[in-house]
């Protein structure tokens, strides 16, 4: 797997909090998952409900005590189990973790630890049956809400009459700093309730998703050892406050070199309440491809500018071209790599400014929705202009209209 480059897809300006892959354990129906003794084969890669209890309280302080995070969060961590198939040696399940968010029996987790999303078999598909499995090793069954292949977010609830529970309070992602300390809670290879710590290595990072053709601009890099079966466990902060949700790696080898992502848990939050109270999640979408604006390319190549995001294509049909949008004609060869010259250089959304092509994708997948008239800053031949476009949601396919 590797990192993308400048050049972003912001057919509806993804979040694709790109997040999915490398936590699910695949094992066969066959090989008795069910017990705890078996192997698993691991496969290379709107508001909520009111919640009938309260969350735990944030931790006070400042100081960070992996062993207070883990003695006091634990028991909010559910190993996922999903079966794939109506059984027999045809069947398949997936491991994954998740965690309580609140006492009616909401659980997050990833859309690719319930769902086929990231398998590359098309369109995603639930589970055919979800359990969850607490501290204690007592398993009930779930029911898939909803999920959301852009973010790789995926929604359980519970009977709260079935287990107790122990919700787990969210935190607000984006005061999240690098250098912060971090603990990871989940079930990498299926070994339940195992803690792992470490650092923010990098916040808003635009990385690929393995479960859409969107990349999520959002992503929190950890150094924190996050394995298969972490997908979709929570990441703390000092305070105990979930941060984010754990679901990718970045490696060769297929185990934890030192480079983890998380969903930021705001965007997390975002789909849930969608996903809770509709059952699906919507996105804007404008059409364009974007690539960095930066001030050596500008001096190059005589922008009026040193920062934005340079339109390098214009998708047939869509928000970007009805609105006027125009993408690059030129392709040109700057300090060994290419930039497109001719497109419109976006530098603000409704007054937001836009330093990068990454910024174009998280105003519109963020502060955006479909039907919404927005207002893009730009400069063509030298000239401030605003053109206004009228948003559509976002398709499964970035190549649709």
């Amino acid at each position: 797997m590797t990192i993308v480059g400048s050049r972003f897809l912001v057919m509806v300006a993804a979040v694709a909090a790109a997040l999915g892959a490398a936590g699910v354990l695949l094992v066969a129906w066959g090989a008795g998952w069910l017990d705890a003794g078996q192997k698993a084969v691991v496969v290379q890669e709107t508001a909520p409900a009111v919640a009938t209890s309260t969350p735990a309280r944030p931790q006070l302080g400042g100081t960070f005590d992996p062993a207070r995070v883990y003695a006091e969060r634990a028991s909010g961590v559910v190993t996922i189990y999903s079966v794939f198939g109506s059984g027999g040696g045809g069947a398949s399940a997936a491991q994954g973790s998740g965690f309580v968010v609140s006492g009616d029996g909401v659980i997050l987790t990833n859309s690719h630890v319930i769902t086929t999303a990231g398998d590359g078999g098309g369109d995603a598909r639930p589970a055919d049956t979800v359990y969850v499995e607490f501290r204690d090793r007592d398993r009930v069954a779930a029911k898939v809400v909803g999920w959301d292949v852009f973010d790789d977010v995926g929604v359980l609830r519970v009977d709260p009459g079935d287990h107790a529970l122990a919700p787990l309070p969210l935190g607000d992602s984006d005061r999240v700093v690098v250098g912060e300390p971090v603990a990871a809670i989940g079930s990498p290879f299926g070994n339940e309730n195992s803690l792992t710590v470490g650092v923010v290595s990098a916040t808003q990072r635009s990385i690929e998703s393995l479960t859409s053709r969107y990349n999520l601009p959002d992503a929190i890099q950890v150094d924190a050892p996050i394995n298969h079966g972490n997908s979709g466990g929570p990441l703390f902060n000092a305070h105990g406050q979930v941060i984010g949700i754990n679901a990718q790696i970045r490696s060769d080898s297929g185990s934890n070199e030192g480079v983890g992502f998380a969903v930021p848990i705001n965007a997390a939050k975002r789909s849930m309440e969608q996903l809770l109270s509709s059952g699906k999640v919507a996105y804007a979408y404008v059409g364009i491809t974007t690539e960095d604006l930066t001030p050596g390319i500008a001096h190059e190549f005589h922008y009026p500018v040193q920062y934005g995001a340079v339109v390098t294509s214009v998708q047939a049909g869509s928000p970007g071209a009805r609105a006027g949008l125009r993408g690059g004609n030129e392709d040109r060869d700057y300090n060994g790599q290419t930039f497109t010259l001719g497109g419109d250089v976006i530098v603000a959304i409704d007054g937001r400014p836009v330093r990068s092509a990454t910024d174009v994708l998280r105003v519109v997948a963020e502060r955006l929705r479909p039907g919404q008239r927005s207002t893009f800053t730009i400069y063509r031949d030298g000239e401030r202009r605003s053109v206004e476009v009228e948003l559509s949601e976002r398709p499964q396919n970035p190549n649709a209209s």
